[in-house]
C-alpha cells in the first residue's frame, strides 16, 4: 500500500511537471523565454519545453492588430475645432523588442497614435483635412512607423475615419461652396463672351475684305427672318447707301 501511494504521488508530480514544462504555440504566436529573469531566446511556433520554476515565457501575437484610435479634439491651423477619429493597422515583427523595450506595446502604440494624430492635423487647415486625407494618412503612418520601430512594431496603415465639424461651420462651408460655384459660373460666362467677341471680330475682318460677302450675309438673315412667319421684318440698311436716296440722309 505504501508503494502504491508513492507511485501515485510520483505520477501526479510528473503530470504537474510536464504540464508546466510543455507549451504549445500556435502558428501566429511566439514565446519570449526568460531564464532566471534573463532573456534567453524566442521560441515557437509548435511544441516547446520549459524548465518549471526556472524559465518563464511571454506569449506574443504576431498577427496584424486593428487599433481604433478614439476621437481627438483638434484645432486646425485656421482655428477650427474638429473631432477626428482614425483606425491603425500594425503588427509585431520582433517579439523580443516588443516584450523587453516597452511595458505594453498596445497601450504605448495607442497613446502615441492619439498624440501624433493631434500633432499632424493641427498643422493643416480644415480644407486640407477634408481634401488631402491620403497625404495626412501617409504622414501619420511615417511618423508612427519611425517611432515604433524601436519597439519591434511595424505600422502597416493609418486611415482617418471621421472628421466631425460643428453645425455652424457646416453652414459656413455650404455658403462658401455656393459662392465658389457662383464665381465659377461668372468666370465661365465672361470667358464665353470673350471667345464670342473674338470670333465675331474674326468674322467681321473676313467679310470686310469683300463687300459681296456682307450682302450674302444680309440675304441669309432675311431668309431666316422670313421663315419665322413674322409680320414685321427688320432688315439692316447700309449707311453708305443713305446718300443715294434723296432726303433720307437729311432726315436721319
Amino acid at each position: 500500500m505504501a508503494d502504491f501511494g508513492f507511485y501515485t504521488l510520483l505520477a501526479i508530480f510528473l503530470i504537474v511537471f510536464l504540464t508546466a514544462a510543455i507549451k504549445i504555440l500556435r502558428e501566429y504566436e511566439r514565446a519570449v523565454v526568460f531564464t532566471l529573469g534573463r532573456f534567453t531566446g524566442t521560441k515557437g511556433p509548435g511544441l516547446i519545453l520549459l524548465i518549471p520554476g526556472i524559465q518563464k515565457m511571454v506569449r506574443v501575437d504576431m498577427r496584424t492588430i486593428v487599433l481604433d484610435v478614439p476621437k481627438q479634439d483638434v484645432i486646425s491651423k485656421d482655428n477650427v475645432s474638429v473631432n477626428v477619429s482614425a483606425v491603425l493597422y500594425f503588427r509585431v515583427i520582433d517579439a523580443e523588442r516588443a516584450t523587453i523595450q516597452v511595458e505594453s506595446f498596445m497601450d504605448a502604440t495607442s497613446e502615441l497614435a492619439q498624440t501624433t494624430l493631434r500633432a499632424v492635423l493641427g498643422k493643416h487647415e480644415l480644407d486640407e483635412m477634408l481634401a488631402d486625407r491620403d497625404k495626412l494618412n501617409d504622414d501619420i503612418q511615417d511618423i508612427l512607423d519611425s517611432q515604433t520601430e524601436a519597439w519591434g512594431i511595424k505600422v502597416a496603415n493609418v486611415e482617418i475615419k471621421h472628421i466631425d465639424i460643428a453645425e455652424s461651420m457646416i453652414r459656413a462651408i455650404a455658403r462658401q461652396a455656393e459662392a465658389e460655384r457662383e464665381r465659377r459660373a461668372k468666370v465661365i460666362n465672361a470667358e464665353g463672351e470673350q471667345q464670342a467677341a473674338q470670333k465675331l471680330l474674326e468674322a467681321a475682318e473676313i467679310m470686310s475684305r469683300d463687300p459681296g460677302a456682307m450682302q450674302l450675309r444680309y440675304l441669309s438673315s432675311l431668309n431666316f427672318i422670313a421663315g419665322d412667319k413674322s409680320s414685321t421684318i427688320v432688315f439692316p440698311f447700309p449707311m453708305e447707301l443713305a446718300g443715294m436716296v434723296p432726303g433720307l440722309k437729311k432726315d436721319g
